[in-house]
């Protein structure tokens, strides 16, 4: 079960102008469920995106990077779950291809005009024939209100779809956000997340799209991992189709600019740790803060270690106040010149660790009585400078393993 997740309602996903989303079960892998989108982005709509940086990264990323550098305008995105194209050489980047030809030529664009998106198995070819004929299909069910139904087409194992929206005032106009994101497992995002959309209707200048996704993946799906594997295909999409009236941001440093970033800032976050909490098999959702660091780099060495540990991690799981594998990760995290006594652990409210030893005051109860709970926080102080940052992850259980064991099956 997620955990403290539920499922967005339809009707608190906001609709946003210029964006139409359409579904459809094209039979991709499996029948009878909703595996095929499409996004149809208004004329004037500017789009930013970061990638994986896994190195064999899937045919479509590989396409989506190229058709980005193109700058011929963005009008459509296509994803499809159930098969990820990813290993399949030269064959996948010609299946790609198609599916942007076909989009292309049902909506009169440039193949380098559409994006395409995959997620599912690896090394598997894509059913290219399948989506190219489910396209019809999901471009007649197109409407600015079908968010829900996207959340849900783009899932694999996830267990609940996962969305957001939010309104933030800029200039005395009502200005919308509403976001999509998948992913459960081969999550540890690397420039990007397991498959993440978001759309507003604000109107930011084109030349800082690329810079806000990078700056919104930063500040929250490179903040996460549930197992520390980066896809193959991770993918990151920020939308804005300038339809509200306001001024248009052309810069970050503005108090409207300040106030948009915060908003779609807060949405990015939501949904990447909506990600952690659907983890596959997690029954924790843990915080994990690393302080005192000369710098963000080594905060986050540290911090990663922690998260990415599956020792750390099982203890978790089993409420077991194994406090000394944190302390472990954090000495390996690769920080060479890290003095043990200046260390500082606290679990929530309980103080473990001062001085690089055991708190005088700390009971094995204490630390068990905040093991048990499904929200944690890990706070570990370094001693070093005035660096802080934060990750978030889940407990690893009995059921990843089930679940990656019958993934194909």
């Amino acid at each position: 079960m997620p955990v403290n997740l539920q499922a967005p309602l339809a009707a608190d996903l906001l609709p946003v102008a210029g964006i139409d989303i359409g579904t459809t079960s094209a039979g991709v892998r499996k029948a009878n469920r909703k595996d095929l989108t499409i996004f149809k982005l208004a004329p004037g709509t500017h789009v930013g995106a970061v990638f994986t940086q896994n190195r064999f990264c899937a045919a479509p990323v590989q396409v989506c990077q190229a058709h980005m550098q193109a700058k011929k305008g963005i009008r459509a995105l296509v994803i499809n779950t159930g098969v990820a194209n990813a290993g399949t050489g030269e064959s996948g980047l010609h299946h790609a291809n198609q599916v942007c030809e076909a989009v292309a030529s049902l909506l009169g664009l440039q193949a380098q005009q559409v994006l395409p998106f995959s997620t599912g198995v690896i090394m598997e070819p894509l059913p290219v024939q399948r989506i190219v004929d489910g396209l019809p299909k999901a471009l007649a069910d197109v409407a600015q209100d079908h968010w829900s139904q996207a959340a849900t087409a783009i899932m694999t194992t996830d267990t609940l779809p996962k969305a957001v929206s939010r309104q933030v005032q800029i200039d005395g106009v009502t200005v919308t956000i509403t976001g999509i994101s998948k992913g459960a497992g081969m999550i540890r995002p690397n420039m990007a997340t397991m498959l993440g959309f978001m759309a507003t209707d604000a109107c930011i200048a084109a030349e800082l799209m690329d810079g806000l996704a990078l700056d919104l993946a930063q500040a929250s799906f490179n903040r996460i991992s549930i197992d520390g594997d980066t896809s193959t295909n991770d993918s990151f999409v920020v939308m804005a189709s300038g339809q509200a009236a306001h001024q248009p941001i052309t810069d970050w440093s503005s108090a409207s600019g300040q106030a948009l970033k915060l908003a779609l800032t807060d949405v990015a976050r939501w949904l990447a740790q909506a990600i952690v909490r659907d983890g596959e098999g997690a029954t924790k959702f843990i915080t994990v803060t690393v302080e005192g660091g000369k710098n963000s780099a080594e905060c986050l060495q540290a911090a990663y270690a922690i998260a990415h540990s599956p020792l750390v991690k099982t203890a978790f799981f089993a409420s077991d106040p194994n406090l000394g594998r944190i302390l472990a990760a954090v000495g390996y995290a690769g920080i060479a010149d890290l003095a043990q006594d200046t260390i500082e652990l606290y679990l929530d409210d309980v103080h473990v660790v001062t001085r690089g030893g055991r708190h005088a005051a700390y009971k094995e109860e204490d630390g068990q009585r905040v093991m048990k709970q499904s929200e944690i926080t890990v706070r570990v102080l370094l001693g070093r400078g005035e660096a802080r940052e934060t990750v978030w992850t889940c407990d690893l259980s009995h059921d990843y393993v089930t679940i990656n064991a019958d993934y194909r099956s």
